[in-house]
């Protein structure tokens, strides 16, 4: 596979992850519906890792921030507040004992707010790719 195909595979699954957390959200599954937006949004960063960096394979980690400083993007603070907060839901959709503490605050309106802010950053990501 040549950097245009691991730019693909990083797209296209990125999509495919934002369409599960849009039909999970649906479901009122809201936790697993941001876990599947933070999956997302990491596989954008992936994939502007793979286009920022010589190598093919980004780093096996989950953490978008981390990602982002080993790229050329840059941020504002406000985008790093985001990215620190929204990377919380990565944690808590796989480990079951963050799970409790986090289901209180995934309510209707609150993963509302939270899914069209991380819809905002991932068609800015979308552009930082062109």
């Amino acid at each position: 596979m040549n950097k245009q195909d691991y730019l693909n595979y990083w797209l296209k699954t990125s999509e495919e992850d934002w369409s599960s957390s849009a039909d999970l959200f649906k479901t009122n599954h809201y936790l697993q519906s941001l876990f599947f937006a933070h999956l997302s949004l990491e596989k954008l960063c992936k994939a502007l890792w793979v286009k920022s960096n010589t190598e093919n394979h980004p780093p096996r980690i989950h953490n978008v921030v981390s990602l982002i400083k080993q790229t050329t993007l840059e941020i504002s603070d406000e985008q790093l507040d985001f990215f620190l907060m929204f990377n919380d839901f990565q944690l808590e959709g796989r480990y079951p004992d963050y799970k409790n503490k986090i289901y209180q605050f995934c309510d209707k309106p609150t993963t509302q707010n939270l899914l069209t802010k991380a819809n905002e950053y991932r068609i800015w990501l979308l552009s930082k790719l062109q």
